[in-house]
């Protein structure tokens, strides 16, 4: 191989080294901030009321659902609507519909979490279609409570491990593998942390996204992290299965609309959607990393190696 080449090779491979070397143990919330905001189509009201987002990798879109259980809707990274799937019935114990939990498994398969009764449903999406969940196959996560259930889920796309936060009384986050099936499958639980009145600090959990799919975080400690948002809280954090908080950001000043729902893509990108106020539409947040100052040092001096390697060999 050419000299130049080697030493050009050996600099970017230093330079990379250097950028994710923060990354092998947390995602580093606190260098984020907002890159776009966006409208949500209203959809007869199907997409009012935005509780739960979705990341879905192999469509390069985002899923989200209304917390009146309407249906699901399926929209661009710029908050573009593809298209929506309504659900035709719930189970009857349910009587607010209460669609707080939305995850994306792959194939057009998504689990969508009802509160209350904390149970989750899988199904497949198809386009202007419909589902009845209370025939779909589930899984329940705890006992039926009011108002203070299942506020979200997450699926770690590496291992399949279901992972769900309770809102409060007490605030809960648990993690284990589920059986769906008709009529109810099992979980099995080997990750739990309870607090009565607040968790990790927060005062109550709204929804949760692991770190498995960012693939900057691929075989390092950070892929086995977890993002958890705090409506009451107005932050977000991270923290790790042990239960350590690593880093985190105030979103406070993002919107005075609730933010609900939560989702990272495979480029590190967080999603956010915020509940319609008023009169106003829901909302799909964008937050994006800013390179700490470090980083762009280190950045320089890569790129520097590499215009001397050049000029060494002229």
């Amino acid at each position: 191989m050419n000299k130049t080449i080697r030493h050009t090779l050996a600099a970017l491979s230093l330079g990379a080294l250097a950028l994710g070397a923060h990354a092998q143990t947390s995602i580093g919330l606190q260098n984020y901030g907002l890159t776009a905001n966006y409208t949500l189509d209203t959809l007869g009201g199907l997409g009012l009321e935005a509780s739960a987002v979705t990341y879905a990798r192999d469509r390069g879109s985002l899923f989200f659902v209304g917390d009146e259980g309407l249906g699901v809707v399926e929209i661009s990274r710029t908050g573009v609507t593809l298209g929506s799937m309504r659900f035709s019935a719930w189970p009857a114990a349910s009587t607010n519909n209460d669609a707080e939990g939305l995850a994306y498994l792959g194939n057009g398969l998504l689990v969508v979490a009802e509160e209350r009764l904390q149970d989750a449903y899988l199904f497949s999406y198809t386009a202007g279609g419909s589902v009845n969940l209370a025939s779909a196959p589930s899984v329940n996560l705890g006992p039926t409570v009011g108002n203070v259930g299942i506020e979200g889920i997450a699926i770690d796309p590496r291992n399949g491990m279901l992972f769900a936060v309770k809102q409060d009384n007490p605030v809960q986050l648990r993690g284990g593998l589920a059986s769906f099936s008709v009529g109810g499958g099992s979980f099995a639980e080997s990750i739990s942390f309870s607090g009565a009145t607040s968790l990790f600090g927060l005062n109550s959990l709204s929804d949760v996204a692991t770190l498995g799919g960012v693939d900057a975080l691929a075989g390092s400690a950070a892929a086995d992290n977890l993002l958890l948002l705090s409506l009451d809280s107005r932050r977000i954090i991270e923290v790790d299965r042990l239960g350590n908080t690593l880093s985190s950001l105030d979103i406070g000043s993002l919107t005075p609309q609730a933010i609900e729902g939560l989702a990272i893509d495979e480029l590190g990108t967080i999603y956010l959607v915020a509940e319609d106020s008023g009169t106003a539409n829901s909302r799909l947040l964008v937050l994006s990393a800013v390179p700490e100052p470090e980083t762009y040092a280190m950045m320089l001096a890569g790129l520097l190696a590499v215009a001397g390697a050049a000029r060494r060999k002229r």
